[in-house]
């Protein structure tokens, strides 16, 4: 096994532990001992757990910009470019990806001197999707003046939460779930007829 392979094999396990029993309550010994290697091993590559914890959360990151990517390769329209990778990332989160539900509910765990790394990750991640969100916006479709930002923490908020509550095989599948959320960020609750007058200046940014 090469380095490269024992490194990829150490962080499956350790999202795997994460997820399961928590970052707290996981020790380095165990993430050793789920990789098949001693805990010398592990620290010759990890300094600590959170330095552990950071690189998951890096390699995440990346993988999941990757799928996204190649998923809306293929889709010419940026608003279905948006509704798709959200479809996709919301299928990563609840079906195929233990990093995913790490780096949102476990990053709290850090100290503040061990967060410079998952910062860079994660401003890297929020960049990502403020761009297809910016391509959705430019196509001249969407209201003249929106919080683009606001949009995102809006809709990535109540989308990431559903990994608190998703039961595979009960109810919407997460390609449902995605495309209702997708309709009530785009299209709204309430019809035109029964929308106040002063409607987009609540869209407006600061």
């Amino acid at each position: 096994m090469t380095k490269s392979e024992s490194t990829d094999r150490v962080l499956d396990e350790a999202a795997r532990l994460f997820r399961r029993q928590g970052y707290a309550a996981t020790t380095v010994r165990e993430i050793a001992k789920a990789a098949d290697m001693l805990p010398g091993s592990l620290h010759y590559r990890f300094a600590s757990k959170d330095d552990v914890l950071i690189a998951l959360i890096d390699r995440g990151i990346d993988q999941a910009i990757d799928v996204v990517q190649r998923e809306i390769a293929k889709v010419e329209d940026p608003i279905e470019r948006l509704r798709v990778g959200i479809g996709k990332y919301l299928e990563l989160l609840l079906e195929g990806d233990d990093a995913l539900f790490v780096m949102l509910y476990d990053w709290r765990s850090l100290p503040p001197t061990a967060r410079e790394g998952l910062d860079r990750a994660r401003n890297r991640y929020e960049a990502f999707w403020d761009a297809l969100l910016i391509d959705a916006y430019s196509t001249g479709k969407s209201r003249p003046v929106v919080d683009l930002a606001l949009v995102r923490q809006f809709g990535f908020g109540a989308a990431s939460w559903v990994a608190t509550w998703y039961r595979k095989g009960e109810g919407r599948s997460p390609k449902q779930i995605a495309d209702a959320f997708f309709a009530f960020l785009a299209y709204g609750l309430i019809d035109e007829r029964h929308r106040p007058p002063d409607v987009n200046r609540q869209f407006e940014t600061l």
